[in-house]
């Protein structure tokens, strides 16, 4: 019976809470492998994992970012069809599309990294060199041959509503990808005596073998289980699909997702060819202090980013085979109250987890990664970029599904412009105030997604007469209730210690802070009925009877 539990198809709240739970987990495991990694590699070695991987992800924009969603929409119109056969050429057709995307991805990073290496150093010296960054951006590369396969798996599996696998897929290319970047990275760096430089390419390696685990595992389970994907409710007389078509499809859907990760991906470029240049030259930081920020902003705080970015992914995953399923049935009603539906839970789940992460940088960043003179000062800060690019993410990909391209380019266009532009001048005038310098950066991302998830909501009030009524009254209710938290957690300071420099106590700190976090949160949302309007009294009633079996049986 265990085997096929993963196999079921699921509604829009069960797949919103088993994707979520799985990319959260994957993205747990993402943040716990840097304790030990840190300490191998140190801050300059994350400066260069940095580099490759800020370019890694956007080659990942252009090779995979739009397959796994799009394949996953056309699959669900398809099966809403019962098109059997369009199905099965949709997989067929998306594994064509995504070997020749990674290899051509692959043949540009593999013959360029050393311009892009130059780009990123510029004049700089004193720090990682720009064959060090060559070698690495080469190495991380191999991994976009396998990527975009495993991605139009993941939206096969999506689009008949097996989020299951697709989740635990994830979980188990997070887990063997951490394997190899913590075992290897120590057996090069400390056993055999390579060099950071090798010891940082075989960390990055690690994510073309959890690639492979990951596709080999959704390749057998399809195989398996090839009945399921074959069921179907209804017969009917399917028509003759030519491949033009499902391509045409395929990329029609897929092109504006890239385009969204592709514009996500210049706020980390404008920051990767900026932040260090700027903190050399104009507030006077050392070469390696500024690479050291860069880390930070590249490597280690994001890690935690990813972890309120998680609860957005797995929302919006299982949101869009949903939303289709009902475009295609022109189900209006259904449509606006998915919506809405969907960002009430974001705000809900990510607000308090982003405040409660900011409270508690100091304790979290010496216990990941040890003292540090600019760490937990960013993390503070940081994590809030999180929380808008969640946000953000969540209401573009909406419009995007609703075809509406324009308003998806104009607000994406808009927030990069507005990036880009005070990117610097917010540098300045940091380091004029005498604040820290690299909280202009930090700022100037932060309002770029902020202004495209406003132009965002306007357009969905103006043009589809959705109404944010109740997600305003929710949201005021929500910072109500996190308030309350920070207020507890506050009270708490006077009563036990918010850190220690000893790093395996910051554990307990962190415990203790968390429950009486959570408790205040969900005890306060609970009572003000907040939690009733989110998820709706029939949820939670499932909820309470689950756990009250348990506790009688």
């Amino acid at each position: 019976m265990k085997k096929n539990i993963i196999m079921k198809k699921s509604t829009f709240l069960t797949g919103t809470f088993i994707t979520t739970i799985g990319i959260v987990l994957s993205k747990v495991l993402g943040a716990l492998y840097v304790v030990p990694f840190h300490a191998i590699i140190g801050e300059k070695g994350g400066a260069l994992y940095g580099y490759a991987y800020t370019i890694y992800n956007g080659l990942l924009s252009l090779s995979t970012a739009g397959i796994p969603l799009a394949v996953s929409k056309v699959v669900s119109e398809y099966k809403a069809l019962g098109f059997q056969k369009a199905k099965a050429q949709t997989l067929v057709l998306g594994k064509r599309v995504a070997v020749i995307l990674g290899v051509s991805c692959f043949a540009f990073v593999f013959f360029f990294a050393p311009f892009l290496a130059k780009i990123i150093l510029g004049d700089v010296v004193g720090g990682n060199t720009v064959q060090d960054i060559t070698f690495v951006i080469r190495v991380i590369g191999i991994a976009i041959l396998i990527v975009p396969l495993l991605s139009v798996y993941r939206g096969y599996f999506e689009g008949h509503r097996f989020f299951g696998p697709s989740s635990l897929s994830q979980v188990l290319e997070q887990f063997i990808r951490v394997l190899v970047i913590i075992f290897g990275s120590f057996l090069f760096l400390k056993v055999f005596h390579f060099d950071l430089t090798n010891c940082v390419a075989v960390a990055l390696f690690g994510a073309t073998v959890g690639a492979l685990c990951s596709y080999a595992y959704l390749f057998l389970k399809k195989s398996k289980n090839e009945k399921k994907f074959q069921a179907s409710y209804y017969s009917v007389n399917e028509p003759i699909i030519v491949n033009k078509v499902i391509i045409k499809k395929i990329f029609y859907y897929a092109i504006p997702f890239v385009f969204i990760d592709l514009f996500k991906s210049f706020y980390g470029y404008t920051d990767m060819v900026t932040l260090v240049k700027f903190l050399v030259k104009k507030a006077s930081f050392s070469p390696g202090d500024a690479e050291t920020i860069y880390s930070i902003f590249s490597t280690w705080a994001q890690k935690f980013n990813m972890i309120i970015l998680a609860i957005s992914s797995g929302i919006i995953v299982s949101l869009i085979p949903n939303l289709t399923e009902c475009m295609v049935k022109e189900e209006r009603k259904q449509i606006h109250k998915k919506i809405i539906q969907g960002l009430n839970i974001l705000l809900y789940l990510t607000i308090p987890l982003t405040l409660g992460i900011s409270f508690l940088a100091k304790p979290i960043w010496i216990l990941f990664y040890g003292n540090s003179v600019y760490g937990p000062n960013i993390l503070s800060y940081y994590i809030f970029i999180g929380l808008f690019v969640g946000l953000f993410s969540f209401v573009v990909i909406v419009l995007q599904t609703l075809k509406d391209f324009k308003a998806v380019f104009f607000s994406l266009s808009v927030g990069v412009l507005l990036k880009v532009f005070f990117n610097n001048k917010f540098l300045l005038a940091f380091v004029h105030m005498r604040f820290p310098a690299y909280y202009g950066a930090i700022t100037a991302t932060i309002i770029g997604y902020f202004v495209s998830f406003i132009i965002c909501l306007i357009v969905f009030q103006k043009k589809y007469s959705i109404s944010f009524e109740s997600v305003i009254k929710n949201f005021i209710d929500v910072m109500c209730c996190s308030i309350f938290m920070v207020v507890c957690l506050v009270v708490v300071k006077f009563f036990l210690p918010f850190y220690s420099k000893v790093r395996v106590h910051n554990v307990w700190i962190i415990i203790i802070y968390g429950i009486v976090g959570m408790f205040a949160y969900f005890g306060s949302s609970t009572l003000c009925g907040l939690t009733e309007k989110v998820f709706g009294k029939k949820v939670l009633d499932r909820i309470r009877k689950k756990i009250f079996f348990k506790k009688l049986s």
